[in-house]
């Protein structure tokens, strides 16, 4: 089976743990920034889609070179083996970007590539009419950062963070893939305590009981790949067999979520239920402020409302308060609260162990990490 260069793409800040990820699975890798580039087949494609909880999605690295005006970006699209990664009725959208480049339009870089790409298959597959596009979809990236190209096969589809098992969501929902990441940057383990006092729509502590009986993140969704032969789709029902049977169902899990709206936890016990874990978390309506536990040497994660989603200010500063008072007890537990809110330690009314800088999508936020004392 062939071999193909790869990369696992990622948001910024979490490419040590993809990476992680992958070694675990068995890749040799090399971390860059907002990637991991490592080298499978197709069988290591899919096993990377259903598998990864952290990266966003997984490309194969078609070809890298240097381009400067667009009649040599045409000329090196166009002399790739085009037909050795798709057949003639292919549907081929190009998507580009650049940064710090003199090819900077990407609405040309996009046209011009997908000009030289129609040149190539037509005259491979001898046509004369335009290409059909009827098929399997294989999606184009040219992405162009200080004169270097590289052309990228997305292998995924829609973001790997599309779990399948969001059926509702609430205002401004954390991604599965960053749910994740939170996760494996506590010094959680899948028998301690885990609470998530402000939960929403319950994305952390699902995320957790997805680990916790290592269950596939991938599981429940398809992958573009699949799509195009149809050897690919026996691959991908023997590793999705594979899979169920290392799921973990004898763990007791104990993990605990919690928000002010009640509307929400309702929403988040569907979601649980959608991702088959509902029986191994505990909903509750509960304020931050209200939060007790008498169980120790546990993990409390937190995604609570700030400044850029939530828009009152003082309303905000007060549940910071709120949580600094209720988790001071605490002292055997581990705290994780991520926030944009860079003077978060101010009114939470202690300093954080450690920092850690992270993006929500395109916002910069801080990981405050308040590390416990175990009780043995």
């Amino acid at each position: 089976m062939e071999t193909f260069h790869l990369y696992a793409a990622t948001a910024a800040g979490i490419e040590a743990i993809a990476g992680r990820e992958l070694k675990d699975l068995g890749y040799q890798t090399q971390v860059e920034n907002g990637r991991i580039k490592f080298d499978g087949t197709m069988e290591d494609i899919i096993k990377a889609n259903l598998w990864l909880r952290t990266a966003d999605r997984i490309k194969i690295i078609i070809a890298e070179f240097k381009a400067t005006t667009f009649e040599e970006l045409f000329d090196k699209v166009n002399a790739l083996p085009w037909e050795h990664f798709m057949p003639m009725d292919a549907a081929f959208p190009v998507n580009g970007r650049s940064k710090n480049s003199k090819l900077h339009s990407v609405p040309d870089i996009q046209a011009i590539s997908k000009k030289a790409i129609v040149n190539k298959l037509s005259a491979v597959y001898h046509r004369r009419t335009r290409l059909p596009e009827t098929g399997a979809t294989f999606p184009v990236e040219v992405a162009v950062r200080d004169d270097q190209v590289m052309v990228t096969l997305d292998t995924t589809g829609d973001s790997l963070f599309k779990r399948g098992y969001r059926q509702a969501k609430g205002a401004a929902p954390m991604k599965e893939n960053m749910a994740a990441a939170l996760i494996k940057l506590t010094s959680w383990w899948p028998d301690m305590p885990l609470v998530d006092p402000t939960c929403g729509s319950g994305t952390i502590p699902i995320e957790a009981a997805l680990i916790g009986r290592n269950i596939a993140p991938g599981i429940n969704r398809s992958f573009v790949c699949e799509d195009w032969h149809a050897d690919y789709k026996e691959i991908s029902q023997k590793l999705r067999e594979e899979a169920r049977t290392q799921e973990n169902h004898e763990i007791d899990l104990d993990i605990y979520g919690s928000d002010i709206d009640g509307s929400m936890i309702e929403v988040a016990k569907v979601n649980a239920n959608a991702a088959g874990v509902l029986h191994d978390i505990e909903f509750k309506q509960v304020a931050v402020q209200d939060f007790k536990t008498d169980k120790i040497n546990g993990v409390i994660i937190s995604n609570p409302p700030y400044g850029e989603r939530m828009k009152d200010k003082e309303k905000v500063e007060v549940m910071y308060r709120q949580m600094g008072k209720a988790f001071k007890p605490l002292t055997s537990w581990s705290k994780y609260i991520i926030t944009a809110d860079l003077d978060f330690e101010q009114f939470y009314g202690e300093r954080a162990t450690k920092k850690r800088k992270l993006y929500n999508g395109a916002l910069r936020t801080d990981y405050f990490q308040y590390w416990g004392h175990k009780i043995r």
